[in-house]
């Protein structure tokens, strides 16, 4: 899953943290003082530190200077007794990831390391711009279409300016490529990149998660916090889904934007940042507005420059280079030789209406490499990949008998649109299935989260949040 190195004098804590990290599938590297953590630093290149304010010697903030001098894109988590809280907040303002305060709550702390990753790896993993599909190195912006000319030109352009960006298209499509991208081809490269996943986090929390906030602001604020939008001064910010961010919400957003300001929850004095806004969508915002969920003045404010991704069932020049690079890719990942598609599995892929886009393509491919058994892909190996079934697809429906899930999930929206038309928005009807999805991968997996979360393909801090959205109650196993 990735390196961590731990910098603190307290054996016993590097002991027990080494434990949990491991049983999490991390690998783990210690360091006993400031000097030496510099030292692993250089020598060991971690994917993420976690560090303790108080050393001997070099403290953990002068340690901490020096390693973002030589790694700028390095995630780095500060721990700090609670005397210690303002060294900490020193800290993120300088570009610490985050702090925690001792003694922590573990799966908190789990969390927080798998946002640290996240963000360093969209930080540190290159996007390769238009690449070779004989010459997979990644993630990689790969097109020759039209569509995905004007969207390379439109990074190059763009890239090295301070402009905000709205990244528009559907889901799969590859908004968060172009925001790292564009991310990594800018001025503030060597500076904070932080990501804000405004679905993800619940509407109670995200606030506080942007902006921060003072002690005593709530129950609980037991000290003070400093939100995302501060701690990434000076570099740049991914709101993603930013066309579900709550109406209340938005209008400090647009304050943001406008003024280049924000107040902690329960602050009274502006905080000047200067962050530059890179926000992602795949809703319609001109129906949010006119529905009166989006506010008008924060879109034209978003709406500086605008990049949109063709969906993939636009770009038919570019299914099978996609499918090259992904089966070369994973060929390589796997260790396996690259078996090459046949004929007919080439036409199977481009009859395909990828209602996922490039995300399904890339997990069909990746799919059918796995079970066809070194043998090229040929159409049923793509068939199976994408659940399309030949022989329903060719055959006469029966008069009778069981129906389709499709054709069931039909019938039951019907009803509910028609029968409960006041109760039945788009938005309830997703969550109904967003709920029941969610309780179908937690039932398979005995109620263990961490393996629900790799069957949905979520963070496990995705998957635990959307549970705290739809309040489900779930028996869950040990893990």
């Amino acid at each position: 899953m990735g390196k961590i190195l731990i910098v603190d004098d307290d054996a016993q804590l590097r002991t027990s943290f080494e434990r949990v990290l491991r049983i999490e599938g991390y690998e783990t590297l210690t360091a006993s003082s400031g000097e030496a953590g510099i030292k692993a630093v250089a020598e060991q290149a971690p994917d993420c530190v976690i560090m303790d304010v108080q050393l001997p010697g070099m403290n953990g903030l002068e340690a901490f200077t020096v390693i973002k001098r030589s790694a700028p894109r390095l995630p780095v988590i500060i721990m700090t007794a609670f005397g210690t809280t303002d060294i900490a907040i020193e800290a993120t303002k300088l570009g610490a990831f985050d702090y925690v305060l001792k003694p922590f709550d573990v799966p908190s702390v789990l969390g927080l390391i798998s946002q640290a990753f996240k963000a360093g790896r969209f930080m540190q993993a290159p996007v390769a711009v238009g690449a070779e599909p004989q010459t997979p190195s990644g993630d990689a912006l790969i097109g020759v279409s039209p569509a995905m000319q004007n969207v390379y030109k439109a990074i190059g352009r763009v890239a090295a300016t301070d402009a905000t960006v709205l990244i528009r298209g559907e889901s799969g499509t590859g908004k968060e490529l172009v925001a790292r991208a564009l991310y990594q081809h800018s001025l503030r490269s060597d500076k904070p990149f932080l990501i804000i996943n405004c679905v993800a986090i619940p509407e109670t929390l995200l606030e506080s998660e942007l902006f921060g906030y003072e002690k005593g602001a709530f129950t609980g604020a037991v000290n003070r916090r400093v939100g995302k939008i501060e701690r990434g001064n000076k570099g740049s910010i991914f709101l993603d889904e930013i066309g579900d961010m709550p109406i209340g919400i938005q209008a400090k957003l647009l304050r943001l934007l406008e003024e280049r300001k924000i107040e902690r929850l329960g602050g009274r004095e502006p905080i000047p940042v200067d962050v530059r806004i890179i926000a992602a969508t795949n809703r319609n915002l001109e129906e949010a507005v006119a529905d009166g969920r989006f506010r008008e003045d924060l879109y034209y404010r978003l709406n500086v420059v605008a990049l949109s991704l063709p969906p993939l069932r636009e770009r038919q020049d570019d299914v099978l280079l996609l499918a090259d690079y992904f089966l070369a890719l994973h060929s390589r990942d796997m260790e396996l030789p690259n078996p090459g598609i046949t004929p007919a599995g080439r036409e199977r892929l481009l009859a395909h209406h990828w209602p996922g886009n490039v995300r399904e393509l890339g997990n069909a491919v990746q799919k059918a490499l796995i079970f066809s058994r070194g043998l090229p892909l040929d159409a049923r190996d793509v068939e199976r990949a994408t659940g399309y079934d030949a022989e329903a697809a060719h055959s006469p429906k029966p008069a009778g008998g069981d129906e389709s899930m499709d054709e069931a999930v039909t019938r039951w929206v019907r009803e509910r649109l028609t029968q409960k038309p006041g109760e039945s928005d788009f938005d309830s009807l997703m969550d109904h299935f967003a709920a029941l999805i969610l309780r179908q991968a937690l039932d398979l997996s005995g109620g263990n989260r961490t393996r629900a979360s790799k069957l949905l393909g979520l963070s496990r801090p995705t998957l635990l949040s959307k549970i705290d959205k739809y309040d489900l109650k779930i028996k869950t196993s040990v893990e």
